[in-house]
């Protein structure tokens, strides 16, 4: 079942009534584009991010690699395919092309900063954060893919922990990804809710049928955080192995009475 923060109210109940001031973001592992009938196709990520009708998309596990028969650039397909510009967040990178996370986005980008996060032999893992100009404020935005193993996301939220310490307390942060992290009150889950404030969680992963919330969107300060929703559309439950996670987040600390509706 999923799990509702007190005073978050729906995002259908928002979307059509907030202005441009509002930032709509979102959290997707596209799974290289490879659906749950084994076929890589991006039109088909392309066509779940348009429905998704947010600003910006962290993605994860973007293939831009060749593999000798053909080329699968991914990003700059889905970039053009969506109408929106590309960050890319290396996590591997070779002569035949990148892979790993990336953001698509409408809004301005006044930098954009990439990060190892990797851990010992275990697969590259990395962060990208991206500051988006929205209305009048800068906000961060960091995108990350967590690792497999229990010892690796904890090594991972810690560096990512160091990295959000330096920004003044004041700074409006958002933090999305793959967390990886199967258990409701693993460490690294708890040490994110510590700094950042406690996540929303509902079940995305496995896309077909929902049995974890691996998916997760953070926001600094936590009452910006006005809606949040896994995107369950027809295609979204074939196109990844993951479904979409979706936040609607104010520029400005949204009054009473929205913080409190529903």
């Amino acid at each position: 079942m999923a799990t509702r923060t007190p005073g978050l109210v729906d995002w259908r109940n928002l979307d059509n009534t907030l202005g441009q001031d509002c930032l709509r973001i979102a959290s997707y592992n596209i799974h290289r584009c490879v659906g749950c009938d084994g076929r890589a196709d991006p039109a088909r990520v392309a066509q779940v991010i348009l429905e998704l009708g947010c600003d910006a998309v962290g993605l994860q596990e973007v293939d831009n690699l060749a593999d000798g028969h053909h080329e699968s650039m991914q990003l700059d397909y889905l970039a053009r395919a969506t109408g929106m510009d590309a960050h890319a967040g290396h996590t591997i990178v070779r002569h035949e092309g990148s892979f790993g996370n990336a953001l698509l986005t409408r809004r301005p980008v006044l930098a954009v900063q990439r990060y190892d996060l990797s851990y010992g032999r275990r697969e590259a893992r990395g962060a990208l954060a991206v500051d988006l100009q929205v209305e009048d404020e800068c906000v961060r935005v960091i995108v990350t893919h967590l690792g497999l193993r229990p010892a690796e996301r904890r090594y991972q939220v810690r560096r990512m922990l160091q990295l959000l310490h330096d920004l003044p307390v004041d700074r409006k942060v958002i933090v999305l990804g793959d967390i990886n992290e199967w258990l409701p009150l693993g460490r690294p889950l708890r040490w994110l809710h510590g700094m950042l404030g406690h996540s929303p969680a509902e079940r995305s992963f496995p896309s077909g049928l929902p049995v974890f919330a691996l998916d997760r969107v953070w926001v600094r300060p936590r009452h910006t955080l006005l809606a949040f929703s896994t995107h369950r559309s027809p295609l979204a439950r074939v196109a990844s192995d993951h479904l979409p996670v979706k936040a609607i987040v104010a520029a400005t600390a949204p009054p009473a009475s929205v913080l409190h509706e529903g």
